[in-house]
């Protein structure tokens, strides 16, 4: 939010320059993120005087042009060229002197000395649009007598600049969400820090009905979604441009002025935070306004001109016949004030939070008013605003208060809240003991009353418009941060207690040591949001849109669901790269995966039907080498992932050996493995991505993924203890089958028939060759592979591994048909 400095000192003195204020906001919990100077009128008028026109002579060589002599205040006079037809001479005139620029819009030019119609001109005599204090270009600007020649035009027009502050409004804040509310907190740190200070507010006694020719009813029928509303009328108005005050206030903090009475509306929402809106009397059918909500689909044009469904759930302010605007949101396409209006209704009110938030998202529409509402006004300033506006209403755009506030309000609306706070607690939360007075200035400062005080603490009333106060904690929180977060020292002493490692920490450390050897590895971490797009979802088999956790309340449709799978995260992440011509890619990701399950749904125990896992995933695309002097470019395939996978387990203390591979088929990979326990736990899955997904992200390159179940792991390694033994003392003997086989089978088949036929001396099976071409019987293929045999105690001799190999070979043919070439 834009807050001027200027606006801020009209309600709270201080001295602090634009970057000391910044830094005080900072302190005490509304983070400025930047101090910009602005000028309201481009330039800052620079280098522009005021001259008083000495001589003025038809140009002897134009029909429209004068040569004048001007007096700039110093110096000799100055001879100028000048084509308007009122100048003349005596005239106080504003001039541009050599060196000086002038904005048009974005365009600037730079005042030089030069000749017109061969007649030397030294400035120029300036109109008002060509300095920007207004719109006039039929002649120059023409000064009363007592303007002083030298008088700089800055300060003759009283042009300061001002410095926008922009301050970021925690969602907690809503009582900062105004100068007024800035303000307040910055008397509180001001008078803290032994500053001397007074915080003001306008007054509106002045405030009185004139008449009562303009009398509209005021029906709130929904009074949960509307719990105050107040309006009043002024008769007799002109619909005009507002005065440059107004306007320069309002271009300050980025608002483009529209006309007085809108321009009032705006300057009063960001004063003090009460959002209005001004209807035109005379559209209001019936002499009636009504709040309540209308009929579902009942449809409704907005100010901008879009139709839109309102539900049923939507508070509207109609009128006898029909709904003019969407309460605290967006005004109807003819529910406001233009140049024609004479008459007009304004309308003040505290509409619920929750309504308001709601109707807002459901329609797409983020207003300044919407801003306010969804978090909470105050709604005892309520009539204070409607007030003000009343007043600046007559002052600014004329007319007479022509009805009593109508002021319609339910319930206990205003209250304030009661919070007990004991100094112990105090002291216990902050960590550190401050002083009894201390605590109570700060309180008092805040505007919370004290309404009872003993020597254990203090019994306050909290104003309504702290919605974010309502306990001791939160006032205390309050206190920490006007107190000030540096002036609590940090202790020399540690309190700490001894805990023993559990599984989690057993995972964070394997985490660790997993992502280190991935990126020794060349792969890049990456993170992605864990709410994602439904629609990845909707056509899916293996993560089917039912079982997705759907938000309430999304922020948009591309972050409607939370993720049943790292998958699309990840490939969001290679698309991203890869239209910015980077795509050979390997990247991994740790993350919690989410899952809803209908069946198990449980009144009684709400979470039941919801599940989340944690899961690693690694994708690979693109080339494996690329560019190398020492190596041909080589593309990423499958088996490198595979290896990586294994790699993974093998640093995690699991043997592949005593885990079952098999093939998996479903709707996400074209050609994938699986890894299972012998329990039949799933623990990984690895293979090639399909086109259709990959389709669905513009990605044209293979590839290549594995989801690693890091849960399931973590139980799989639960008795595994990493070990050493020593190198083995006697040496290995290899034996080579060349062996012809179905097409269908795979590698991972033969290697489970061979550790389970030799499970103490086999130590190791490699596939070397696959052969599938000429002088090959139909449907078959030659797979070369290597049998590593050990004994760790003798040397193993040729009547052992004759015997080991036969039964091997035998156990090959029996099982998957295997034939020796």
């Amino acid at each position: 939010m834009n807050i001027s400095y200027n606006w801020l000192k009209e309600y709270v003195d201080f001295d602090l320059t634009p970057d000391e204020v910044a830094a005080a906001l900072t302190s005490i919990g509304l983070e400025t993120g930047s101090v910009e100077e602005v000028q309201t009128i481009k330039g800052g008028l620079e280098g522009l005087v005021i001259g008083e026109v000495l001589t003025c002579a038809p140009h002897p060589n134009s029909d429209h042009m004068h040569v004048t002599t001007v007096n700039l205040g110093q110096g000799e006079p100055v001879q100028i060229v000048c084509g308007a037809p009122n100048v003349a001479t005596g005239q106080k005139v504003v001039v541009a002197t050599l060196g000086t620029k002038l904005y048009d819009g974005d365009e600037c030019f730079t005042i030089k000395r030069s000749k017109l119609r061969g007649i030397e001109s030294i400035g120029m005599i300036c109109a008002e649009d060509e300095i920007g204090i207004g719109t006039d270009h039929a002649g120059i600007i023409v000064l009363p007598n007592t303007a002083v020649p030298g008088t700089l035009a800055k300060d003759y027009y009283n042009i300061k600049s001002d410095y926008v502050l922009e301050v970021d409004i925690t969602p907690n804040r809503a009582d900062a969400c105004s100068h007024y509310g800035v303000a307040r907190d910055l008397y509180a740190y001001l008078i803290q820090n032994g500053k001397s200070t007074t915080l003001k507010k306008p007054s509106v006694d002045a405030f009185a009905v004139e008449n009562h020719d303009l009398d509209i009813d005021v029906t709130v029928e929904n009074t949960e979604a509307c719990p105050r509303y107040a309006g009043v009328t002024v008769k007799g108005v002109t619909v005009k441009e507002s005065p440059e005050w107004l306007q320069n206030k309002l271009r300050v903090i980025g608002l483009r002025p529209i006309n007085n009475v809108v321009d009032i509306t705006n300057y009063i929402v960001h004063a003090f935070g009460q959002p209005l809106h001004c209807f035109d009397a005379d559209k209001i059918k019936g002499g009636k306004i009504v709040v309540k909500t209308m009929p579902e689909g009942t449809p409704f044009i907005t100010l901008d001109g879009e139709e839109r469904k309102l539900s049923d759930r939507d508070l509207m302010i109609c009128d006898a016949e029909k709904p003019m605007c969407i309460a605290g949101v967006f005004g109807g396409l003819d529910s406001g004030s233009t140049e024609a209006t004479k008459d007009v209704f304004l309308e003040s009110a505290y509409f619920h939070p929750t309504w308001i938030r709601k109707s807002a998202r459901r329609h797409g529409l983020n207003t300044d008013a919407s801003f306010r509402f969804e978090r909470g006004i105050d709604p005892n300033a309520t009539i204070y605003c409607l007030k003000m506006a009343a007043l600046m209403v007559k002052e600014l755009a004329g007319g007479a208060i022509s009805c009593e506030i109508k002021d319609v309000c339910t319930g206990d609306l205003g209250k304030y809240f009661i919070v007990s706070l004991t100094y112990e607690k105090v002291h216990s939360l902050i960590g550190k003991v401050i002083p009894v007075e201390t605590i109570k200035s700060i309180v008092s400062s805040l505007e919370m009353k004290i309404v009872d005080e003993t020597s254990e603490g203090l019994v306050l009333s909290i104003p309504p418009y702290r919605v974010d106060v309502q306990r001791d904690c939160d006032v205390i929180e309050d206190i920490l941060r006007i107190y000030g977060y540096n002036n609590v020292e940090i202790p020399t002493t540690l309190k700490s207690s001894l805990t023993t490692k559990g599984e989690h920490d057993k995972s964070n450390k394997l985490q660790n040591l997993v992502a280190e050897q991935l990126v020794g590895c060349g792969f890049n971490e990456i993170l992605n949001n864990s709410l994602t797009r439904a629609a990845y979802y909707n056509e899916s088999e293996s993560y089917p849109l039912k079982n997705a956790v759907k938000l309430l309340n999304p922020l948009s449709a591309d972050l409607n669901v939370m993720r049943q799978s790292l998958l699309f995260g990840g490939l969001e992440s290679i698309s991203h790269n890869a239209n910015r011509k980077n795509a050979d890619l390997k990247f991994f990701e740790f993350g919690n995966c989410y899952y809803y399950n209908e069946e198990k749904k449980n009144p009684e125990k709400v979470l039941a039907a919801y599940s989340e896992s944690y899961h690693l995933g690694l994708w690979i695309t693109g080339k494996k080498v690329s560019n190398s002097w020492a190596h041909a470019d080589e593309d990423s395939s499958v088996y490198e992932l595979k290896a990586y996978v294994e790699n993974v387990f093998r640093r995690l203390g699991l043997d592949m050996k005593n885990l079952v591979v098999g093939n998996l088929v479903n709707d996400i990979y074209a050609t994938a493995l699986s890894v299972q326990t012998r329990g039949g736990k799933l623990l990984a899955t690895m293979g090639v991505m399909t086109k259709k997904i990959l389709k669905g992200f513009d990605i044209d390159n293979e590839v290549y993924y594995a989801d690693l179940n890091w849960k399931e792991l973590m139980k799989a390694i639960r008795s595994v203890k990493v070990g050493y033994t020593e190198i083995p003392k006697f040496p290995a003997v290899k034996r080579d089958l060349a062996l012809l086989l179905d097409k269908k089978i795979q590698f991972a088949e033969i290697e489970k028939i061979a550790y389970e036929t030799e499970k103490k001396l086999l130590k190791e099976v490699e596939l070397f060759d696959v052969y599938e071409g000429k002088n090959m019987e139909a449907g078959k293929k030659s797979y070369a592979v290597s049998f590593m045999l050990q004994d760790e105690a003798q040397t193993l001799n040729d009547k052992t591994i004759d015997k080991i190999m036969s039964k091997l070979v035998k156990n090959l043919e029996d099982k998957l048909d295997a034939k020796l070439r």
